[in-house]
């Protein structure tokens, strides 16, 4: 029997007028952005829908956002009695699935994930940390470059995105040694990620001690349908082991390529990234060929969705 994974984005996936198709064709949207309003204190409703892109871009307003945008179309599509076999989010997505799968209340993950994203932001000093992202590096060439490249300093894996893209995340000059030695190895692109720390690498420790303080005053319920996490790449279905989770992916890479082909060997056959954007499908497509996720963002990736197949 096939199965089906709901697959939630992080940050990057952003745009300013995410989640305003939906709210006006959908009631249980407008409910969720108003709740992210209220448990906010402030109008995170109207950021989305108008940003400007300055203040959507920064890192504790990105965050909220788009577990906002995905939430509220998870929201839609469990009203139309559509629901997944497994949940998988990507970095912050993480918080979307968990949302959805009944561990973790959603005014409790936004406000949560605010703190987030101005702890990952606070964590390291501007221009102190850099991300960059590694294309079609040949197999077996990334632990002696990074290796290589460290000369002391931070310089590891964060997203194992996918065959053809690795990110790593580290100290500013380690990172730029290490592209580098990438395209010296075969790499056919380094190039610097526009982001404003280095996420998902030890230099996030101070994010993630601030971080597990918050998670351990979130109450956790058990899940109601099964995570594949970013840490382990693991399934997980116990409320203690989500948060855990939560914590320890911070300073660890993301396992994305792992995450999917778990999935893919449990049975799922059928794949929705729910959020805005449709960067994980590309991923998809990539780590496996014969698999295609279908976009459910915006009202009109619903009501397709939704329809009928055409008998004509």
């Amino acid at each position: 029997m096939s199965k089906t994974a709901f697959l939630f984005p992080g940050q990057g996936s952003q745009y300013a007028g995410m989640g305003k198709s939906l709210c006006e064709a959908h009631s249980g949207a407008r409910a969720v952005f108003a709740e992210a309003d209220d448990a906010l204190g402030f109008a995170l409703s109207e950021l989305c829908f108008n940003g400007p892109d300055e203040q959507l871009k920064l890192t504790e307003n990105t965050q909220p956002a788009i577990l906002t945008a995905s939430v509220a179309a998870y929201r839609v599509l469990a009203a139309h009695g559509v629901q997944p076999d497994y949940v998988a989010g990507h970095s912050l997505g993480e918080y979307s699935a968990l949302v959805a799968a009944g561990a973790v209340s959603f005014a409790g993950a936004v406000r949560t994930v605010r703190n987030r994203g101005r702890y990952m932001q606070e964590a390291v000093p501007a221009g102190v940390g850099a991300m960059a992202a590694l294309l079609k590096l040949p197999e077996g060439k990334l632990d002696a470059i990074l290796a290589e490249a460290a000369h002391g300093e931070v310089v590891s894996a964060a997203n194992l995105n996918s065959p053809d893209q690795t990110v790593i995340a580290g100290h500013a000059a380690a990172v730029n040694r290490a592209m580098e030695l990438a395209k010296a190895a075969g790499a056919r692109r380094a190039v610097l990620l526009p982001v404003s720390a280095p996420f998902h690498c030890g230099l996030m420790e101070p994010a993630q001690r601030r971080l597990a303080a918050d998670l351990a005053a979130l109450p956790f319920a058990d899940l109601t349908v099964p995570l594949v996490n970013n840490w382990q790449a693991r399934e997980v279905r116990a409320g203690s082991e989500a948060r855990q989770g939560l914590i320890e992916q911070v300073p660890n890479p993301v396992r994305w390529i792992e995450s999917i082909r778990y999935l893919i060997a449990q049975g799922v056959t059928q794949w929705l990234e729910v959020g805005p954007g449709a960067v994980l499908a590309g991923l998809l497509k990539n780590i496996e060929s014969a698999h295609a996720a279908r976009k459910a963002g915006e009202a009109a990736d619903i009501a397709a969705l939704l329809s009928p197949p055409d008998a004509g």
